[in-house]
């Protein structure tokens, strides 16, 4: 498959956050999510304000369909993107060009609705951990560029194909890399990142979902919590992979959002199809976990994005097949405090936060916003048409996460991925 590169918008410059540039480096965005997992990076020094036109475009790429996001870590850009429904490709990028530096593929025939890849890699010193459209797992070496060991979530844990085929992204822990393959033989799995050695499996919770295991603390225990199909959502000890807990209270058909972990034992799911959302409250007592229902509520519900936790409110792009309630505020206590509804609406796209901004993508229109959240009320501070808003079957655009590292913001839509400069002059 061709590809351009449009290296006269591309600067020479080498990603690091200097004096120069005004901006406070806030870490590498080495996976789903970004550093900490929760769409929010510690960057500061951005713009408040674009140039005519939106932020300057660094470069582009030519991608195949798909919604799989960037990682970004020691300069380098690393995206899973799939090519003609046949196989999977990992590509790395040099970060301040755009040139393609290598690429590792290999076979995944099949087809499925809404072509195209799926997940984030996940990027240690050494390796880059990517799961597949089809179920393959690989850590890949970043110095040769070739598979140090493989896995397959379906085929090794007696999984089922969901209709909308595998969704996740790895998450890395200690010295272990955690998939969560959800098949009769085990719902969450955890293998050595080195040799790809089976350290421990929990048993079944459920049907595939399409959320990413998320990693939290509760008790000074490690957990790693995910949603599985049907709605119930564990924690996992992320050390022995035994099923501490699980909640049951809350149902949604096609769990896509990750939990999201507020930090006190309190996590937040959210979803469509009539879903809603829920606040639980996760605490030992007398030697066991144990869960309590805080709130149910169907004023608010986010089909595909984690929400962002700012300041004691959640900001969630309340959006889906039935829901058109724009991006949304809400406290703690799922009071809704505004929402923006169809002007302007976000459709599906992707929000994330760094330096008190929210940067949040038009998954239908695919224009850039950016924001400063506020339980007041909404505040747009600038937007820009950044990419072509030419989608594939029924009109999905740009619902693919972001990355931002070194003042630099990764975008994507069915055709392509852009690299703008977002930073403070």
């Amino acid at each position: 498959m061709g590809r351009r590169q449009n290296h006269g918008a591309a600067i020479a410059v080498v990603v690091l956050c200097t004096i120069f540039t005004g901006v406070t480096c806030g870490g590498d965005w080495p996976q789903f999510l970004g550093p900490d997992r929760n769409g929010q990076s510690k960057e500061t020094g951005l713009a408040r304000k674009w140039p005519d036109g939106g932020p300057k475009v660094l470069w582009t790429v030519d991608l195949g369909e798909g919604f799989g996001g960037a990682s970004v870590a020691d300069a380098k850009v690393y995206v899973l993107d799939r090519v003609a429904s046949t196989k999977d490709v990992l590509r790395c990028l040099d970060f301040a060009t755009g040139k393609e530096l290598w690429t590792f593929e290999y076979n995944a025939p099949g087809k499925f609705s809404y072509n195209g890849s799926r997940s984030t890699p996940t990027v240690d010193d050494k390796y880059v951990f990517i799961v597949g459209a089809m179920g393959d797992f690989h850590c890949v070496s970043k110095t040769t560029h070739k598979a140090v060991w493989k896995k397959h979530l379906l085929k090794d844990f007696d999984g089922k194909r969901p209709a909308w085929v595998v969704s996740q992204s790895p998450l890395l822990y200690k010295d272990m890399v955690i998939a969560a393959p959800q098949g009769k033989k085990g719902a969450i799995a955890a293998f050595d990142k080195v040799s790809g050695e089976l350290k421990w499996k929990s048993g079944p919770l459920g049907g595939l979902s399409y959320a990413s295991p998320m990693l939290t603390t509760i008790d000074g225990v490690a957990q790693v919590i995910m949603l599985t199909d049907k709605g119930p959502v564990s924690g996992i000890d992320a050390d022995t992979g035994e099923i501490l807990w699980t909640y049951r209270g809350w149902k949604w058909g096609i769990p896509i959002t990750s939990p999201l972990s507020i930090g006190d034992g309190r996590i937040f799911i959210t979803g469509e199809y009539g879903a809603g959302s829920a606040m639980i409250k996760v605490e030992k007592k007398d030697g066991k976990f144990t869960v309590k229902e805080l709130y149910k509520t169907s004023a608010i519900g986010a089909q595909c994005h984690q929400p962002l936790l700012y300041k004691g409110h959640l900001y969630v792009n309340s959006n889906g097949n039935r829901r058109r309630d724009g991006l949304l505020c809400s406290d703690l206590d799922g009071n809704v405090k505004w929402k923006t509804g169809r002007n302007p609406n976000f459709e599906r796209g992707n929000l994330i936060l760094a330096d008190d901004l929210i940067f949040m993508m038009d998954g239908r229109a695919a224009t850039l916003y950016l924001m400063e959240p506020s339980p007041e009320g909404y505040n747009q501070l600038d937007k820009a048409k950044l990419l072509e808003g030419k989608g594939g079957r029924r009109g999905a655009v740009a619902w693919g996460p972001m990355a931002l590292s070194g003042g630099k913001l990764i975008l994507r839509d069915q055709r392509q991925m852009k690299c703008v400069d977002v930073r403070a002059k």
